[in-house]
């Protein structure tokens, strides 16, 4: 897999506002800049050492992405929700991964059933971690890319090219982080990414349509009550 999903450099940028994009997306996505934070163009410009040029560029794509708002009277600023758009695009993750199990629980090899197994085994023992380490920002990165990198390997052992980048182009894995970061959600169950794999591998389409169902559901009520505070806080 090309890992582009979460990685704050997953190749050698080629351009100056390439390059922007990537350090202010990695910033997002570790939790450095939280939901609501005023972006300053002259201000990341002069952190980066870079013109407004490539810095408005950057952001522009941020924007085209989701990730980043501009609004009158409020600036550009961390793409701030409301509740009805954190379920939203839990809908449509819910969509795009549910027909990705199914097609896994069809099409996947001997081979790759048995890798996403040790990825299952390997996440769920990253998550426990994860409570020890909420100050540790480095690891839990690393928990956030790994994460990604399961949910997409299920969907790419489908072999469905449009469904593959819908999921990555989306943003759906990249949306439920910020959320998840930001929230500070409690631990999950010890084996809450192996009792999902455990269903995939079994060859029930119909089983692994619903398992992932309930597994991406999972929490959803809890992130945004955790959530509503800084909601309601920033709210325009």
């Amino acid at each position: 897999m090309n890992g582009s999903i979460a990685a704050g450099f997953p190749f050698e940028a080629t351009s100056l506002s390439e390059r922007a994009y990537f350090i202010i997306r990695e910033r997002i996505l570790r939790g450095e800049l939280r939901l609501g934070a005023a972006l300053s163009r002259r201000k990341l410009a002069a952190e980066l050492g870079m013109s407004l040029v490539p810095v408005s560029e950057a952001l522009q794509r941020l924007e085209g992405e989701g990730l980043i708002e501009s609004k009158p009277r409020v600036g550009t600023r961390v793409y701030m929700p409301t509740a009805q758009d954190i379920r939203e695009r839990y809908v449509v993750r819910e969509a795009l991964e549910s027909q990705s199990a199914r097609l896994f629980s069809e099409k996947a090899s001997t081979r790759e059933r048995s890798e996403l197994c040790r990825m299952a085994e390997h996440i769920d023992a990253l998550f426990n971690r994860r409570l020890s380490a909420q100050d540790d920002s480095e690891f839990l990165y690393q928990v956030q890319n790994y994460h990604f990198q399961l949910h997409m390997r299920i969907a790419e052992c489908t072999g469905c090219r449009p469904l593959i980048k819908l999921i990555e182009q989306t943003h759906v894995l990249v949306f439920n982080w910020v959320w998840d970061l930001a929230a500070k959600r409690p631990s999950l169950p010890p084996r809450f990414h192996r009792e999902l794999v455990d269903v995939l591998v079994s060859t029930d389409p119909e089983a692994s349509d619903k398992a992932m169902r309930r597994h991406i559901r999972h929490g959803l009520d809890g992130i945004i009550r955790a959530l509503e505070p800084t909601l309601d806080a920033t709210a325009n």
